[in-house]
């Protein structure tokens, strides 16, 4: 045991993998929806305004909140500033299946030296002009982006489970990294 080195990670491992891991995991997981709902002959727009409780927000920001955490927190490494989303639109479920592919397709473009070059920089989380958290870049992406990012994809799981469809936590998993 001794004289191991600690695993390095990079940037693109903190942040590309596990993004893709959990929004690629979200593609399969709203294809189940929507079968399930189609075959029981329910109405799939229903979910999109469902939440968990009153004072929890509707399943759509919740699909919208997985990709402004994802895709949206690789803007915020860029350009060193990150604030809750804004002027979402109004999107059916089919639309929101659409939002999360396109979101699984723009993450699988990016490349490590892309990404890696970003480390090291510097994330200002601002809601208006009285609350800011400023971050390392390492730390906005793991104490900020990636707790964000579960948080919102568990709960659109959670609703969809709510609802009846067939999911488990392998659904939720998505591929894992595996030493093979």
């Amino acid at each position: 045991m001794g004289g191991e080195q600690p695993m390095a990670m990079t940037l693109y491992d903190t942040t590309i993998v596990p993004y893709r891991q959990t929004v690629d995991a979200m593609v399969g997981i709203l294809d189940k929806g929507a079968d399930h709902y189609r075959q029981a002959g329910l109405d799939l727009d229903e979910l999109v305004n469902f939440s968990l409780y009153e004072d929890m927000l509707p399943f759509s920001f919740q699909i919208h909140s997985v990709v402004h955490h994802s895709l949206g927190a690789l803007g915020a490494i860029e350009s060193g500033k990150f604030g809750p989303p804004k002027n979402l639109p109004q999107l059916n479920y089919p639309q929101l299946q659409q939002l999360i592919s396109d979101t699984s397709a723009s993450l699988a473009e990016y490349d490590p030296d892309q990404i890696n070059k970003m480390a090291d920089g510097e994330v200002l989380f601002s809601i208006g002009e009285n609350y800011k958290l400023p971050f390392t870049t390492e730390g906005f992406v793991m104490t900020f982006s990636l707790p964000n990012l579960h948080f919102h994809a568990t709960t659109a799981y959670d609703i969809l489970r709510l609802k009846g469809v067939p999911l488990g936590k392998m659904d939720f998993m998505g591929h894992m990294r595996l030493n093979n």
